[in-house]
């Protein structure tokens, strides 16, 4: 473990492009955990009862205690946290602007759907990192601390009572899934070291186009089993 200040041993030895693009990521994934803690601590208000109000404040709470250890790797790779999260915070924004929800089912819609395309990108970049950081990001995306089933038996009830709110979600879910997207791309076009992290280099292995299109695939029918466990349509 590298004391403050001092990059990490075990990748001291690192192209310094790809010390960067760690950053970056944890960098990018750590304003994601921040304003998923804002935003289900603000949806909170739109509970229904008090028990569904203090289920989404703890899930809150579960997304603000991930980012210290993304912080502390950070900080082991020679990198400001924060200076870290700031190039990130005008795309995560705006994504968070056109994707308010209307009311409560909108909310639990996207905290399922919009985080877990979120967390299955990221995922897949893990794939490339460097065993530390790889088994830290992979942990983080894991940890939901069984909200995804409160959240299934909480939509499921909605669209039970009322079988044309499910209407009216999946659409919603449809355009979490284009927002996410392009969010994604504006982040990538903005942060070439984030590209370079995908596509690889000399002595680290890549994505070339034809398993950039697999991964999307794989993202499209991920997003596409978590509609279908809601009881939505993709």
């Amino acid at each position: 473990m590298a004391e403050s200040g001092e990059i990490d041993p075990g990748v001291a030895g690192e192209d310094p492009g790809y010390l960067a693009a760690v950053i970056d990521l944890l960098g990018v994934i750590s304003y994601g955990e921040v304003t998923a803690f804002e935003r289900l601590a603000e949806d909170a208000k739109l509970a229904p009862t008090m028990q569904d109000k203090m289920a989404l404040a703890t899930m809150a709470a579960t997304e603000l205690g991930k980012v210290a250890p993304l912080h502390q790797r950070i900080v082991e790779l020679g990198g400001d946290p924060y200076e870290a999260m700031a190039p990130f915070g005008r795309a995560i924004d705006e994504f968070h602007r056109h994707t308010a929800p209307a009311d409560w089912p909108e909310g639990l819609v996207k905290a399922f759907v919009g985080d877990g395309l979120a967390d299955d990108f990221y995922r897949e970049i893990a794939a490339f990192l460097d065993p530390v950081t790889r088994d830290l990001v992979v942990t983080s995306m894991d940890e939901d601390g069984g909200h995804a089933v409160f959240v299934v038996d909480r939509v499921r009830a909605v669209i039970a009572a009322d079988p044309k709110v499910g209407g009216r979600l999946a659409l919603w879910g449809r355009r979490l899934m284009g927002e996410a997207l392009t969010q994604a791309q504006r982040v990538a076009a903005d942060r070439d070291s984030l590209t370079a992290l995908l596509t690889g280099g000399v002595d680290r292995p890549g994505l070339d186009l034809a398993a950039l299109g697999r991964m999307f695939t794989r993202l499209t029918e991920r997003h596409a089993a978590r509609m279908a466990e809601l009881g939505l349509d993709s």
